[in-house]
C-alpha cells in the first residue's frame, strides 16, 4: 500500500489524496497491503534471537496481517497488532482465530505515530512496508523509546539499489516518498538513532510481483465492477496500475529491504 502517482503528470496524486474508506475497502481484500512474502518474514524473524514465551511484540501498520500470522506462528510472544483501519484489524482477528493463534493477538486501532505503549515495554517492534506513513527517520527515533534495552526493531522500507537512476523513477519516488534512500544511508540513520547489530535483507522481486501486484489484478476487476461510475475508485486503480508498470520497467533501481537492529 504505497504512495503513488497517476500516469497523467498534470494530475498527480498520492494514495493519501483518496478517501480512506475507499482505500481501506480495496486493500482489505488483499492478503498483503505492500510488497513482501511469508518466506521473507520468516527469514527476517529467524535473524532475531530470543523472542520467546513472555515476550511482547508490536506489529505496526499490520494491515490484514499476513506477517502478523507469521510472527504468531514463529514465536510464543504476545503480538500487539496496530493499524489505523479497524476493517484490517477485523480481518486479521478472523484470520488469527482460524489459524488457532488468536489467543496471543491484541488488535489495536491507532496511529503508529501516537502509540499507547509504556516506555521500554516491548521486546520487538515489527513494521513491514508501513514506516513510510510517518517517515523512516521519525519512526526509528520515535519508536526506540518503547523498546526494552537490547530490544529489536525490524522494518522493511523502500530503498535505492543504485546511486544513479532514470529521471522518471527518481521523480516518482521523490514525489511519493522523499525518504527513499540507499541501504547504506538508512543503516547510518539507524546507527545515529541509537541502534546496533544492524543487518539488512533485500526483498526479491517476487515480493512485489507475485505477492503484491499480481493478486491485485482480479481485485481491481471486481472493485471497478462494484463502483463502475466512481471517479475515486477509478483513480485509485489507475494509480496502482501505474505503480506496477513502473516497477516492471525500473525494478533494478529500487525495491524494499529489511532492516534488523538492536537498541543499545
Amino acid at each position: 500500500m504505497n504512495n503513488n502517482q497517476n500516469e497523467n503528470n498534470d494530475n498527480v496524486k498520492s494514495i493519501h489524496d483518496f478517501d480512506f474508506n475507499i482505500i481501506c475497502e480495496y486493500f482489505s481484500c488483499l492478503d498483503r497491503q505492500g510488497p513482501g512474502s511469508d518466506m521473507m518474514t520468516r527469514k527476517a524473524l529467524n535473524a532475531v534471537p530470543a523472542i520467546g514465551k513472555g515476550c511482547v511484540v508490536a506489529d505496526l501498520g499490520c494491515g490484514t496481517g499476513s506477517q502478523t500470522l507469521q510472527l504468531l506462528h514463529g514465536t510464543e510472544a504476545i503480538v500487539k497488532a496496530v493499524d489505523l483501519f479497524p476493517l484490517f484489524l477485523k480481518k486479521l482477528s478472523e484470520r488469527s482465530a482460524i489459524a488457532g493463534v488468536g489467543d496471543r493477538l491484541e488488535a489495536i486501532a491507532c496511529d503508529m505515530g501516537d502509540l499507547p505503549f509504556a516506555p521500554a515495554s516491548l521486546d520487538m517492534i515489527w513494521c513491514e512496508g508501513a514506516i513510510y506513513n510517518i517517515g523512516f527517520q521519525h519512526g526509528i527515533n520515535l519508536w526506540r523509546q518503547y523498546l526494552k534495552q537490547n530490544g529489536w526493531l525490524v522494518v522493511s522500507d523502500a530503498v535505492w539499489f543504485t546511486e544513479d537512476r532514470p529521471d522518471e523513477i527518481s521523480k516518482f519516488w521523490h514525489d511519493a516518498y522523499p525518504e527513499i534512500d540507499t541501504i547504506a544511508n538508512k543503516v547510518e540513520q539507524l546507527r545515529m538513532a541509537g541502534y546496533e547489530e544492524i543487518k539488512t535483507m533485500r526483498l526479491p522481486d517476487n515480493c512485489w510481483t507475485e505477492n503484491f501486484y499480481e493478486p491485485q489484478c482480479e481485485a481491481q476487476r471486481r472493485f471497478l465492477a462494484r463502483y463502475p461510475d466512481n471517479a475515486t475508485a477509478a483513480g485509485l486503480i489507475a494509480n496502482q496500475r501505474h505503480e506496477a508498470a513502473l516497477f516492471e520497467r525500473y525494478h533494478e533501481y529500487y525495491g524494499y529491504s529489511f532492516f534488523i537492529a538492536r537498541k543499545k
